[in-house]
């Protein structure tokens, strides 16, 4: 059997549980989808998947060559691309990771302004506040916030992630508004896990060029922006959030901007791919777009 197909099969079973889930995805029976999955298995002498009567589960090897089937199909993929090349239209299937609130927020409307403008194109966009290795994660694109670190990586810098201050009018009129950021030291401030541990216990505000770091306290974590937001409107405190996920709510009145006078730095953006991969048209109009869309 071919085998880039079988790692296809393998893939889909994988990220669908069980052989009848991906044999209605690809179209083909579910006694074929067993024997893409055994011929491997016959091939590499381990087993894949653990199975029983409802579902399939990696093995732990399973999990491991599954990451690497994501980048061989990548690659190939490329490799197909490159070879039909540079005058192309674009087409073909993105991966991209993006955190979740500027992924929501900014970047999904504009893919969709994107995708009208490419018919032949699909993207497969995975939002999530956890770092994700692009090669072993088989990502293409990556949207990511704060320092970084890899050095395999091309990195174009976009507008920056700006953050706000804010409470629900019910907190604040049984607490009272913090007036300087001193003063939080006495509220309750929800704490986002995401960011490094420095910034999760310590908030930096700015004014007239002078940086105020105040230690908070958090009662409560969250690790979900969207949960952030749903503490605050429920009045538990004071939380620094991504202006995009609150514009409406400070609009409405349902929150209210804390210490208006001090600015909350904003965090870097970068839009992240492979140095040293070839661009195919589909990433090259990606890339490209999505500076312009989100540039400085």
């Amino acid at each position: 059997m071919d085998r880039l197909e079988s790692m296809a099969v393998f893939i889909r079973v994988a990220d669908l549980g069980s052989f009848a889930a991906a044999a209605g995805d690809l179209d083909m029976s579910p006694q074929m989808v067993a024997k893409h999955v055994m011929s491997l298995e016959a091939r590499l002498g381990v087993r894949l998947l653990n199975r029983t009567t409802r579902r399939q589960s990696l093995t732990e090897v399973g999990n491991t060559y599954l990451q690497r089937c994501r980048v061989v199909l990548a690659e190939d993929a490329a490799a197909d691309a490159v070879a039909q090349e540079l005058a192309a239209e674009p087409r073909g299937r993105l991966r991209i990771s993006a955190p979740s609130t500027f992924g929501a927020q900014r970047l999904a409307p504009f893919i969709a302004r994107f995708l009208r403008q490419f018919p032949k194109l699909e993207i497969d966009l995975v939002l999530s506040d956890g770092f994700v290795d692009l090669v072993e994660d088989g990502f293409e694109v990556a949207f990511r916030t704060g320092m970084l670190t890899d050095s395999r990586l091309m990195a174009r810098a976009l507008s920056p992630f700006l953050l706000v201050a804010c409470a629900s009018p019910a907190y604040l009129g049984e607490r009272g508004a913090p007036i300087e950021p001193a003063d939080l030291k006495r509220h309750e401030c929800v704490g986002f896990a995401h960011w490094p541990p420095k910034m999760v216990d310590e908030w930096r505000f700015v004014r007239e060029d002078t940086v105020y770091e105040v230690s908070i306290r958090s009662r409560l974590r969250v690790n979900n922006a969207r949960a952030l937001l749903a503490a605050a409107r429920e009045g538990f405190g004071i939380v620094l959030i991504a202006q995009d996920l609150v514009r409406d709510e400070l609009a409405s009145g349902q929150l209210v901007r804390v210490m208006p006078d001090f600015e909350v730095p904003s965090r870097d953006l970068h839009m992240l791919y492979l140095a040293d991969r070839q661009q195919t048209p589909k990433l090259r109009a990606f890339i490209d777009n999505a500076i312009h869309e989100f540039k400085l």
